[in-house]
């Protein structure tokens, strides 16, 4: 997939809902994508869509995990959210572990700064009220105020990870939404992206005809007829 494609592709990919994009994935034989139990923080944005930056956690130990490794600006912590370009995604395997935070508001308030698409943990973020004020989404499994340190130690970057129970792997495609939040693994992303779009498009309007009292039979799924009146709606709000 060239540059040009891919760009099209997750461009397309921000105008389909979570729920859709798991059904497109569902229907190419990929079941387990959407990242289950992660909410959003923020109050300013939620949706995003951008490629994965993996950072791995393992458990903390006592005569390792000491405040004074934060003095070290390579740290793998540190070092992740430096790595984090313009339009990427944070995605951090904490294996569902929440009692201590995987990162606070300075660290997210970085990734902003870096241009960052989003940040996802399967763990916790501190400063969560602050958090919820920045303009990044944010998406987490909880909140606590215990530093990383006393439950998690960084150890890898830029590795395949598990996050929520799902497989991510560094560049797959991450979309997030009031939902939640699913990985699309990179090499369906063009596949499905266009096809998302048109479930968004389509579904709308099926939508509209149950919201006026359409019946399920011969609405959803679509019949010939329903079809065909989608084509001519289309036609009529191409613009719009």
């Amino acid at each position: 997939m060239g540059s040009d494609d891919f760009n099209t592709a997750v461009r397309l990919l921000s105008q389909a809902s979570t729920a859709t994009i798991t059904t497109q994935l569902f229907k190419r034989g990929i079941r387990n994508a959407f990242l289950y139990g992660l909410q959003p923080l923020n109050r300013l944005r939620t949706c995003f869509v951008g490629e994965a930056v993996t950072l791995r956690y393992i458990p903390a130990r006592e005569d390792l995990d000491v405040v004074d490794v934060f003095n070290d600006y390579d740290h793998p912590q540190r070092r992740a959210i430096e790595s984090c370009g313009p339009g990427q995604v944070l995605v951090m395997d904490c294996r569902q572990q929440g009692r201590a935070a995987s990162a606070g508001e300075i660290l997210v308030t970085r990734l902003r700064e870096r241009g960052a698409a989003g940040v996802v943990t399967d763990g916790s973020l501190r400063d969560s009220p602050a958090i919820a004020e920045l303009d990044l989404p944010s998406f987490a499994a909880g909140v606590s105020a215990t530093t990383n340190l006393a439950l998690h130690h960084a150890v890898d970057i830029q590795v395949p990870i598990g996050c929520a129970g799902v497989p991510v792997y560094p560049g797959d495609v991450m979309v997030g939404d009031l939902e939640g939040v699913v990985c699309v693994p990179r090499h369906l992303v063009e596949d499905i992206a266009a096809p998302a779009a048109e479930q968004e498009r389509q579904e709308r309007f099926i939508l509209k005809k149950v919201r006026n009292g359409a019946p399920l039979r011969g609405t959803y799924p679509p019949d010939e007829n329903t079809r065909a009146e989608y084509q001519q709606w289309l036609k009529q709000n191409e613009h719009g």
